[in-house]
C-alpha cells in the first residue's frame, strides 16, 4: 500500500478552492443582475411602443399580479407563457423537483436584498437577481395543476362589490349615459350602475370606475381623464384574471400614452395600473377565498361518493 496516499487528496482532486467558488458566485451573481437590467429596458421599450407587446404585458401581469412589474416584464422577456414559478425551495416544499434539463434554464426576477444609505443620506435598496421556475419546468404539472373551483356569477358581482371606496347605486338604463354600464361620480361619491346587466357586463363595467374612485380618493373635483387610461387597464388585468371575456379592449394606441416618458416613468405607469387592480382584487378575495376553500374541501368527498356508487 502506498503510504503517501491521503483519502483528503482523493475526495479534493476535483474540488474548486473555497475563494474561487466564492469568486465564481459573485461574478455569476452580477452577470444576472446585469442581465435583468438589459431586459427590463427591453421589454419596457417594447411596451411602450407596441400595442400588442403592452397587452402581452398585461397578459403575464394578469397571472402573476402579486409581483411588481419589473418582474412581470423580466418574465414575459424570458417565458411569457409561465403560469406559476417558484425556486428550489418552493418546489420541494410543494413535492415536486425542477427537471434536470431545465436547471439551467431558469427564469431570472429581482427581489430586494440589503439597505444602503445613499451619499445624501437616504436609503436605498440593493436588488439581486432570483432564479425561479415555471411549473412546466418541474414534474408538478399534472399533480399540482388542479383545476381552480369555477365562480359564479353571484359570486363575481357580490366579490366585485365588496367593501367599495364610494358607495354603489344601481339606475334605471334612462338614467345611464348610453355608451356607460357604470360611471363614476366624484361630487357625489358614488358609483352609478347600469341595471339589467349581466354578471359579466357589471364586472367589465365596474372595475375601471372603482379604480377611478380608489385614484380619486375622496377628492369631489377630480378630474376621471387623468386616470382613464390606467383604469381600462386594471379593468383589463382583472377581467383576464377572473375569467370575464376581454374582446371588447383594444390597445391599439397604448403607445401614444408613453410617447416622450423615460423608461423608469414607464414602469411607474405599469405599477400605477398593477397596485388599482390589486386594491380591487384584494377585496375580491376576502370573498372569493372562503368559497373556494369550502369548495376544495367539498371535492375530496365528492371523489369519494362518486367511487362509492361505483
Amino acid at each position: 500500500m502506498d503510504n503517501n496516499f491521503s483519502l483528503d487528496s482523493l475526495l479534493n482532486v476535483s474540488a474548486v478552492p473555497q475563494d474561487d467558488r466564492v469568486a465564481a458566485f459573485i461574478a455569476e451573481s452580477k452577470n444576472n443582475r446585469s442581465r435583468c437590467y438589459e431586459m427590463s429596458e427591453q421589454m419596457t421599450a417594447a411596451v411602450a411602443t407596441d400595442g400588442q407587446a403592452f397587452q402581452q404585458y398585461l397578459d403575464v401581469q394578469s397571472r402573476f399580479d402579486r409581483y411588481t412589474a419589473n418582474n412581470a416584464l423580466l418574465i414575459m422577456a424570458q417565458k411569457p407563457e409561465a403560469q406559476k414559478i417558484g425556486d428550489y425551495g418552493y418546489w420541494r416544499d410543494q413535492g415536486a423537483y425542477v427537471k434536470r434539463q431545465e436547471r439551467n434554464n431558469p427564469i431570472l426576477i429581482m427581489e430586494p436584498g440589503k439597505e444602503y444609505e445613499r451619499e445624501d443620506g437616504s436609503t436605498g435598496t440593493y436588488y439581486n437577481a432570483k432564479k425561479v421556475y415555471d411549473i412546466s419546468q418541474t414534474n408538478a404539472r399534472d399533480r399540482l395543476q388542479q383545476a381552480q373551483p369555477e365562480i359564479t356569477d353571484a359570486q363575481l358581482v357580490r366579490a366585485v362589490v365588496n367593501n367599495p371606496p364610494v358607495a354603489i347605486v344601481a339606475a334605471e338604463p334612462d338614467q345611464m349615459p348610453e355608451d356607460k354600464g357604470a360611471l363614476f361620480e366624484p361630487e357625489e361619491s358614488c358609483i352609478y350602475v347600469r341595471k339589467g346587466m349581466s354578471a359579466q357586463e357589471i364586472f367589465r363595467s365596474v372595475t375601471p370606475e372603482l379604480a377611478l374612485a380608489g385614484f380619486a380618493d375622496g377628492d369631489k373635483n377630480y378630474d376621471r381623464n387623468e386616470d382613464a387610461f390606467h383604469a381600462y387597464c386594471a379593468s383589463y388585468l382583472l377581467c383576464k384574471k377572473y375569467g370575464v371575456d376581454t374582446q371588447g379592449f383594444d390597445f391599439t394606441h397604448a403607445p401614444e400614452f408613453f410617447e416622450g416618458m423615460e423608461p423608469q416613468e414607464v414602469r411607474g405607469e405599469l405599477s400605477k395600473v398593477r397596485d388599482a387592480a390589486g386594491d380591487i382584487s384584494s377585496r375580491m378575495a376576502k370573498v372569493l377565498e372562503p368559497n373556494r376553500s369550502q369548495s376544495q374541501r367539498q371535492q375530496p368527498q365528492a371523489q369519494h361518493n362518486r367511487e362509492d356508487a361505483r
